[in-house]
């Protein structure tokens, strides 16, 4: 009870509706706009290291995989020059072969390592050399180290007897050409000796410019003070941007931390020195690509979002006390029953409007008003428009249905006057009777289907026709499970289909063609499927088989598009035609109808 008395009590304190909704409303959306600010800057830290970390992530895997395709394609020039026939006579050139054809192919691989040096700025050597023995390294032209001991290249050792395996290098000083040191990353295949004999001691090497990958990840930002450096299998610093001060202990990184790292994203330090270490492993190049970016840089970030949002918290409040007052002055009980009124309408229950009485004379009365008769004038063209629909379409398929060749029924008159001349009386009588068939079911039947079987016997006739018009074009065989014959489609289906056969892929045979024409059961539905071995159609054409064309009075007007529109109309657009076809080889059209069709023709 001194509850009940509390609230009423506190109602009273305002002399109207408007008031209570507007000062309840300014408390709902004012304790909202608290907590949800008190909410974002409490997390705004978490989301915006998970932003960030997701964002390095996307860069980071995404120079890995360009510094993969960067391998690859650096791989792929010295593969073709490692299994290359000059690389091979050169190196394990028998004893007695002829010195001017080794001397060949030298010149061959000169001008071949020319051609790349010329080509590729991040190359900075390129050559074939093998211990105790040939050596040719760029134009050939430039003095090689005497001091150069290849036992001591880890590039070559780790190249010797590993066929078909390139190896790299970390960045390391170069010195395989006199008084040249250049900082390179080196890739080297070995060139395998087919012969048998010896050792397979040459290796192709290709030295990459230091540059090159410092271009690569020097093209990702991930943020003013993040970095991006690259390991090897080993935890070797393949590429730093100060690796300078790395060598001169100016610096250091958490190598053993980030070789170890069972996750992507690693944390290490605490406060100004706290690092996010993002990885990207590759599994061609064994490397490891690490972004680092400071966690000091996202919490000013942090920061400013957390002003943000407090601004935006005040603005809100007040934009929310402005909108609590218009709501308070706009909702009304009238306003409640004509959204009932237009969710019923919305469901289909057009009959809502006639409830819907408001006698006020305000601008809700009025729209109450215009909204009544609006509905009925809906609910009356939505009637009408059903009507003209259903009218037309049964138009549309009479129409349709009553189409047939009159060039097809001339051409057969004429052939039964030849039959008739020539004495032929048995196949006059046969084309005669299969023309009476075909007439009957094509302009006597007013009903928009007919049974399969019917259907069959139509096509049957309409074949008959045919193979005695072209008897060295065509053949035919027919097998329908007789317990689909008494399923119904719509007339006229499979007569366009089998003409379509015969005058665009039987006709341009140059030998004897064969259609077939099977039915049977499947899921539930009737699977009809006429095939020819005709010319059959290229890809465009079958792609462009359903859309609609000109009608051609020379072949049957019911066409592809035709048939298909009047199957997708009756059943729905889930069944209808389909066509597989080969250059060549033939066509194969299916048709697809349901058996129990009550249900999808009341659908379609």
């Amino acid at each position: 009870m001194n509850k009940n008395k509390r609230e009423r009590k506190f109602l009273k304190g305002f002399k109207s509706i408007q008031s209570t909704i507007f000062a309840a409303v300014s408390v709902l959306v004012l304790c909202a706009v608290l907590a949800a600010t008190a909410v974002s800057v409490r997390y705004t830290n978490s989301t915006v290291y998970e932003n960030s970390a997701i964002y390095t992530q996307t860069i980071i895997h995404q120079l890995n995989q360009n510094v993969d395709s960067y391998i690859t394609y650096m791989d792929n020039i010295a593969s073709v020059i490692a299994k290359s026939q000059d690389a091979y006579q050169l190196l394990y050139q028998r004893i007695g072969e002829d010195e001017a054809v080794k001397e060949g192919h030298r010149k061959r691989l000169q001008e071949q390592f020319s051609t790349i040096l010329k080509g590729r700025d991040d190359i900075c050597n390129i050559g074939i050399v093998q211990k105790d023995g040939v050596m040719l390294i760029n134009s050939g032209y430039q003095a090689t180290n005497p001091d150069l001991d290849l036992s001591t290249q880890e590039w070559y050792t780790n190249a010797v007897d590993n066929y078909n395996q390139y190896c790299l290098s970390s960045s390391h000083v170069q010195h395989v050409i006199k008084d040249q040191r250049p900082w390179v990353i080196t890739l080297s295949r070995e060139v395998h000796n087919f012969y048998g004999t010896g050792n397979s001691d040459g290796v192709v090497f290709i030295d990459l410019n230091y540059s090159a990958i410092s271009e690569l990840c020097d093209q990702n930002s991930i943020g003013d003070k993040g970095y991006v450096f690259i390991l090897d299998q080993n935890g070797n610093i393949v590429y730093h941007p100060s690796q300078q001060q790395l060598y001169n202990e100016l610096q250091t990184e958490n190598i053993d931390i980030v070789m170890n790292a069972d996750t992507d994203t690693v944390v290490t330090g605490e406060g100004d020195d706290e690092k996010i270490y993002t990885l990207a492993r590759s599994e061609i190049t064994g490397w490891t690509i690490v972004g680092c970016m400071n966690m000091a840089e996202l919490l000013k970030s942090s920061k400013e979002a957390n002003n943000i949002y407090v601004m935006t918290a005040i603005v809100l409040v007040v934009i929310a006390m402005l909108i609590s007052s218009f709501i308070a002055r706009s909702i009304t009980l009238p306003i409640q029953k004509l959204r009932d009124s237009m969710e019923r309408v919305q469901e289909g229950d057009f009959k809502a409007a006639d409830d819907l009485v408001i006698p006020s004379q305000n601008e809700i009365g009025s729209l109450t008003t215009s909204f009544n008769v609006m509905t009925h004038k809906i609910e009356d063209l939505m009637a009408q428009n059903v009507h003209e629909q259903e009218l037309k379409r049964k138009s549309e398929l009479k129409a349709l249905q009553s189409q047939i060749n009159p060039h097809f029924l001339y051409n057969t008159l004429d052939s039964i006057i030849w039959m008739a001349e020539g004495k032929k009386y048995e196949d006059v009588v046969l084309m005669t009777a299969s023309l009476a068939r075909l007439l009957r079911q094509s302009i006597s039947n007013e009903d928009e289907t007919v049974l399969i079987g019917q259907e069959i016997q139509y096509v049957k006739s309409y074949l008959t026709i045919q193979k005695m018009r072209y008897k060295d074009k065509l053949e035919f065989e027919i097998n329908v499970d007789p317990s689909i014959n008494s399923v119904h489609i719509v007339k006229l289906v499979l007569q366009p289909i089998v003409e379509n056969a015969i005058y665009h892929g039987l006709k341009y045979k140059e030998s004897k063609g064969m259609l077939t024409v099977n039915g049977y059961q499947k899921d539930g539905n009737a699977v009809i499927e006429i095939a020819d071995d005709g010319v059959g159609m290229d890809e465009e054409t079958l792609n462009r088989i359903f859309e609609k064309h000109k009608v051609n009075y020379r072949s049957n007007g019911v066409g592809v598009y035709n048939v298909q529109r009047r199957l997708s109309m009756y059943y729905g657009k889930e069944y209808g035609l389909s066509y597989k076809s080969e250059k060549g080889k033939g066509t194969t059209v299916t048709v697809v109808i349901p058996i129990e069709q009550e249900e999808h023709h009341e659908k379609a």
